[in-house]
């Protein structure tokens, strides 16, 4: 009994460590990538944010519109790469690879308000979202955010379905793929 059981260890072993610890590491770090993105999403709350093509804010006297964008590549780990191959052989919901297009989405649009920050605008209009997988694995997918920034005088919170807060970001604006 005791020789079956020690085979059993030495043959699935590590492959039991290597699943539990790629388990481990995967998710502390998705965590840690999310917890950093609802704490830049709030340091950026100030800029408004519209996926209206037409949205006019008041603009500031001599304020143009520039082009601002926010581009990301975003992996998944191999463990949620495992469990989503299994899942879809169910027909169940792959939630691994949609928290892996949120956390793209989400940075994009937190690079493009950090430069429209940078460059002193207040508003971005006119915000769309490309996301692409690059690998056919579906393991990796690209996203870029862009949209047009102006300095705009008037800044009431916006509270209509098709605008942002300026205290938060959507997750899922509309995308094309």
């Amino acid at each position: 009994m005791n020789d079956s059981l020690t085979q059993v260890l030495i043959n699935y072993g590590p492959f039991i460590f290597l699943f539990a610890a790629g388990w481990f590491f995967g998710s502390r770090h998705e965590r840690q990538h999310l917890a950093q993105l609802t704490v830049a999403e709030q340091a950026l709350g100030d800029i408004t944010v519209s996926s209206e093509r037409f949205y006019r804010p008041e603009l500031a006297v001599g304020s143009e519109g520039a082009l601002v964008l926010g581009s990301v590549v975003i992996a998944q780990d191999y463990f949620k790469m495992i469990i989503a191959r299994v899942l879809s052989l169910f027909g169940k919901n792959l939630t691994t690879y949609e928290t892996l297009l949120d956390r793209a989405r989400r940075e994009a649009i937190v690079r493009m308000r950090t430069q429209a920050k940078a460059k002193g605008y207040t508003h971005i209009y006119g915000v769309r979202l490309e996301v692409t997988n690059i690998n056919q694995l579906g393991s990796m997918v690209e996203a870029i955010a862009y949209g047009t920034a102006v300095i705009s005088t008037d800044h009431t919170p916006i509270v209509s379905a098709t605008h942002t807060s300026p205290a938060r970001v959507p997750s899922a604006l509309p995308s094309i793929s």
